[in-house]
């Protein structure tokens, strides 16, 4: 207890604290050398707890009549110019059953909230763990979360804690494992009270925990360092190797399970662009490379896996579309790495994020195909193209031109205008997600090849999709050229 609660005890003429139906209250007993026998206690207790009730409007309703009730009783109290101590465990506005008398009654009457330690920073305190070293955040969650949820929240986090234990442990425990957390998860009961209980999260029988305790996943930097901050992980004797997709961009674009996927690895191995998306981390090996190396790069992590290391490899969009998922399958499909593991995260895609910020040009069929020609003939291409086009697919054109290819995009415009009529839309998009970002629609007869470069995305809409201009008055008598231009193609196809 802090020295202000104490005195804000001894100057109180009421003690308020909520109970169960037991009786018996946390919050009371910790304040309990405090409290004196000419002190009026007004113990709160809950028409219900974790038990089932025949109040017409269910728990809900039940749990709002007794707020109502118990603000009513503090408010006589109050009224009759008596000063109220209401005891809450913990901090009070921190999951705390004061806030519902908070809500009620402090725009009506005087009200200082005394803070108070968390059980978060007590939990911390007892395992002698730093919840979060440098620029980590905290993630702090109810346990009675759906499962899915806290899977996803856990995956993401450099550090949690979860709350609210009790009968939502086993879903706790499975979501923390379904995270890949469970190694360095702790657990912490009734911490800094009598009847405090740590140890590790794996070991704890689940018919064993109260409500309050907590599931601590402890800073990711003290997990992965020894004494100094910069020094390298313990290698393991199993490693693996996650290849993983950074969207388009930057963090927006991630998914939960890369960021966790991310946070975990002991090494991150990309293309220097890619990885300069991921923020570094202490204690994290970055290894980056050119662009046009990615045997090479798929090698190197497969072996720093073999060695026992947690490897990230990092890849825009999707790894598995013209990207890094195919070199590391490869390379650890033969040779001495056909038993390293190896997992392929999903990423968004670049035509996804480029179709998102025009509409829904992707909204039926369409095809993906690369323009360069450095790792296929063009010929090969181009017959992809006249069969891509000839079915009426819309086309996502990755690739479409460099410094070293720049008549690909003027030859993939020929031989498309072959099957496509001039005024086709088509969405340019460069650096989509990106600090350069730019779409514009254009007609595929316009399209200007000089624009187009290797950090562009071609959308190529089918005989179907349509372009329309919406607000600043629609194409009416003084609304053309106004308004923002969208792109759809319809999911439903006339009969031929």
């Amino acid at each position: 207890m802090t020295v202000r609660a104490v005195q804000v005890i001894a100057e109180a003429d009421v003690i308020a604290y909520h109970s169960a139906r037991h009786g018996r209250s946390i919050a009371r007993s910790i304040a309990a050398d405090h409290i004196c026998p000419d002190h009026i206690e007004e113990p709160l207790v809950y028409p219900v707890t974790t038990g089932t009730t025949d109040h017409p409007g269910g728990y809900r309703g039940a749990m709002e009549e007794f707020y109502a009730e118990s603000a009513a009783r503090l408010a006589v109290h109050l009224d009759a110019g008596r000063t109220v101590a209401v005891l809450a465990e913990g901090d009070p506005l921190f999951y705390g059953s004061y806030m519902h008398m908070h809500k009620r009654l402090a725009d009506r009457y005087p009200t200082e909230v005394i803070p108070g330690v968390t059980s978060v920073s007590a939990a911390a305190a007892r395992l002698g763990t730093p919840l979060v070293e440098g620029e980590e955040a905290l993630t702090i969650l109810p346990g009675t979360l759906p499962e899915e949820e806290l899977t996803a929240r856990l995956a993401s986090a450099d550090s949690a804690v979860v709350m609210k234990l009790g009968r939502t442990f086993p879903a706790v425990r499975r979501a923390v494992e379904r995270a890949g957390r469970l190694a360095d998860a702790r657990y912490v009961e009734r911490a800094t009270m009598s009847g405090e209980r740590t140890g590790r999260l794996a070991d704890t029988d689940p018919d064993s925990v109260p409500y309050f305790s907590v599931a601590v996943l402890p800073s990711r930097v003290d997990a992965r360092t020894d004494a100094r901050a910069d020094a390298p992980a313990a290698p393991r004797n199993t490693g693996e190797v996650v290849v993983v997709g950074t969207g388009p961009a930057g963090p927006l674009w991630l998914t939960p399970e890369t960021r966790g996927a991310l946070a975990a690895a002991d090494d991150l191995v990309g293309y220097t662009t890619y990885l300069d998306r991921v923020p570094v981390r202490p204690g994290q090996q970055r290894h980056g490379s050119d662009n046009k190396v990615e045997s090479e790069r798929a090698e190197f992590a497969l072996e720093l896996a073999r060695r026992g290391r947690r490897v990230a490899v990092v890849s825009g969009g999707d790894p598995g579309v013209f990207a890094m998922a195919t070199a590391v399958l490869e390379a650890a499909s033969a040779g001495p790495y056909t038993d390293v593991p190896v997992r392929v995260l999903p990423g968004v895609t670049a035509a996804n994020a480029a179709a998102a910020r025009a509409g829904a040009p992707l909204g039926h069929d369409y095809a993906v195909i690369s323009l360069s020609d450095r790792l296929k003939p063009w010929e090969v291409i181009a017959e992809r193209l006249h069969a891509a086009a000839a079915a009426d697919l819309v086309l996502a054109l990755y690739n479409p031109g460099s410094r070293s290819r720049t008549w690909q995009v003027g030859k993939a415009r020929e031989l498309l205008l072959e099957h496509r009529a001039p005024d086709t839309p088509v969405v340019v998009g460069r650096d989509v997600g990106g600090a350069e970002e730019s779409v514009r629609i254009v007609r595929l007869g316009d399209l200007d090849p000089a624009q187009v470069d290797m950090r562009t995305i071609l959308l190529v809409g089918s005989s179907q999709t349509v372009a329309v201009r919406r607000g600043g008055g629609g194409a009416g008598e003084g609304g053309a050229g106004k308004g923002e231009e969208v792109v759809w193609t319809p999911r439903r196809y006339p009969p031929s």
